[in-house]
């Protein structure tokens, strides 16, 4: 048995194809499946269905490969041992970020952190929580950052900060009248909201604390993924939307008078830096949260008098 082959099991259990296990692993099928038929032949046992498409692992199989995910893992951190004692933070970093924190966020924290550690290169990509989530546990990702809590065995959770969440009301509407907010005067019907598979979404539907269809209240069905363009439909139309305070940062002083904060206790949603149970690059993850707390107001790394709001509904 090698660490070779126990890799191929994994890729193929990750991918669920030997042609695209293959193509990951930087070798030719054949090689690939031979290496895996070898190992299978060594254990007495099968560890894939080959029957099926995508191919799955057998009962024997799944177990196999989760003892070989450890095993990979822990070979990876005698490396990673050796550069913390080197003191060098260096390496790839696969980091999955949300599309409602991304825009605000990474652009205070990319170009210090690469001016700061040229020997590591970040590999990012805005992904959904759910996305996030199971990349994590393929370990096709190193970090993620997103809201928490996500209350999964298999993933680690770093709390960073707390972001606020702020109404944004049109000129015309009776929230704009209001020098603070409270969560029982929001009216749902009003309320331009991200479309489905966004945890945002989930988060204003518990802030306004009801169940709520687009299609229920408006002549209008719009669906979307961005925060810019629910402030642009405030601002053109009529209505609210909720959004996280860090996308206030380029706001200009007409669009400042269109925000409304809420009154104590404030509705937050906690934003973490999650990490596999068992994961490594240890050294590189701790220097990529510290730059992120560095260019965090210190106001919000304080939860104290603040709601922090479900993701889930």
């Amino acid at each position: 048995m090698t660490t070779v082959q126990l890799e191929y099991i994994v890729a193929v259990d990750t991918y669920r194809s030997f042609v695209t296990a293959a193509e990951k692993c930087f070798v030719t099928q054949p090689t690939l499946s031979m290496q895996i038929q070898k190992l299978e032949d060594e254990l007495g046992a099968k560890l894939f269905d080959r029957s099926k498409l995508p191919v799955v692992p057998t009962e024997i199989g799944t177990a196999v490969i989760a003892q070989a995910r450890i095993i990979i893992k822990e070979n990876a951190r005698i490396r990673e041992i050796i550069t913390d004692q080197k003191k060098e933070v260096q390496g790839i970093l696969k980091v999955g970020i949300i599309p409602t924190l991304a825009p605000y966020l990474l652009p205070r924290i990319i170009t210090g952190f690469i001016k700061k550690y040229p020997k590591v290169k970040l590999e990012i990509w805005e992904y959904s929580t759910e996305q996030i989530i199971q990349l994590l546990k393929q370990e096709q990702l190193d970090c993620g950052i997103l809201a928490t809590p996500l209350n999964n065995a298999h993933l680690e959770e770093h709390p960073m900060f707390y972001e606020s969440f702020v109404v944004y009301a049109a000129k015309n509407h009776k929230l704009h009248e209001k020098k603070y907010v409270i969560a029982d005067e929001l009216e749902i019907k009003d309320v331009w909201l991200l479309n489905e598979g966004h945890c945002m979404r989930n988060q204003v539907l518990n802030i306004c604390h009801e169940k709520f269809t687009m299609g229920d209240h408006k002549n209008l069905e719009y669906n979307t993924g961005s925060v810019e363009t629910l402030k642009r439909m405030v601002e053109l139309n009529d209505g609210y939307t909720i959004l996280p305070e860090l996308s206030l940062q380029d706001l200009s002083a007409k669009q400042m008078n269109m925000v409304r904060f809420f009154k104590a206790p404030e509705p937050v949603r906690e934003i973490s830096l999650v990490t596999h149970r068992y994961f490594i690059k240890q050294a590189v993850i701790e220097a990529f949260k510290k730059e992120i707390l560095a260019n965090i107001p210190d106001k919000m790394k304080n939860k104290k008098t603040r709601k922090i709001i479900d993701i889930k509904r």
